[in-house]
C-alpha cells in the first residue's frame, strides 16, 4: 500500500502583524505573527486561517470548536493548550512545544508534527487521515480510540504511549522507538514492529521470554 504524505499548508501572500487578540467567533486569516503570548485564555469559536505563527506562546487555553486550516506553527510553545474537538486541516508543527497538549476528540487532516517535543500530549478518540510525526518526542501520550488511515511515525520516541482499543492492523512503527509501551492484546494484529520492539510488546502483555 503506498503510504501517503501529508499536504503542506497553501499561504498566500501573508500581511506581516506585530499584534492580534483572540476572543469567541474572531477568525485570524492571511497573517505572520512573530513572538506574542496568547497565554491563558478561554474562547470559542476562534479560526486560524491561512496563517504563519512564528515564536507564538499559547499556554493553558482552552479553545472550544477550534478551527485551523493551512497554517504553519513554528518555533511556538502551544503547552497544555486544550484543544477538545478541534479541526485541523493541512496544518505544520515545526519545532514547537506541545507537552501536555489536548487534542482529544479532534480531526486532522494532513497534518505533520516535526521535531516538536510532544510528551504528555493526548490524541484520544481523534480522526486522524494522513498525518505525520517526523522526529518528535511522543512519551507517555495517549492514543486510545483513535481512528486513523496514513499515519507515519518516522525517527519517533514513543515510549509509555497507550494505544488501548486503537486498531494497529497497518501500522509502521519500525522507524520509531519505545522501552515500553501498552496496546490491546486483540487489537496487535498487522502491526509493524521490529524483532526488538516485539520482544519489548511481548514482556508488556507479560509473557516470559526465554533465550
Amino acid at each position: 500500500m503506498k503510504i501517503k504524505k501529508p499536504i503542506a499548508p497553501l499561504l498566500p501572500t501573508l500581511t506581516e502583524s506585530d499584534f492580534i487578540s483572540i476572543d469567541d467567533e474572531i477568525i485570524i486569516e492571511g497573517l505572520s505573527v512573530k513572538e506574542q503570548d496568547l497565554s491563558y485564555q478561554d474562547v470559542r469559536n476562534l479560526v486560524f486561517r491561512e496563517c504563519r505563527f512564528e515564536k507564538l506562546t499559547m499556554n493553558r487555553n482552552h479553545l472550544e470548536r477550534f478551527e485551523c486550516s493551512n497554517v504553519v506553527f513554528d518555533h511556538c510553545d502551544l503547552s497544555n493548550t486544550e484543544w477538545i474537538g478541534a479541526s485541523f486541516h493541512q496544518v505544520h508543527f515545526r519545532q514547537c512545544k506541545l507537552t501536555g497538549t489536548n487534542f482529544a476528540e479532534s480531526y486532522l487532516r494532513d497534518c505533520l508534527f516535526e521535531d516538536c517535543l510532544a510528551d504528555y500530549t493526548s490524541f484520544s478518540a481523534t480522526n486522524q487521515k494522513v498525518v505525520q510525526f517526523k522526529q518528535t518526542s511522543l512519551a507517555d501520550t495517549e492514543f486510545v480510540e483513535v481512528t486513523w488511515s496514513n499515519m507515519i511515525f518516522d525517527n519517533c520516541s514513543l515510549t509509555g504511549s497507550n494505544w488501548f482499543h486503537t486498531k494497529l492492523a497497518g501500522l509502521d512503527l519500525t522507524k520509531s522507538t519505545f522501552e515500553k509501551i501498552a496496546f490491546s492484546q486483540e487489537l496487535l494484529k498487522g502491526l509493524k514492529v521490529t524483532q526488538e520492539q516485539a520482544i519489548t510488546i511481548a514482556a508488556g502483555l507479560g509473557l516470559l521470554i526465554e533465550d
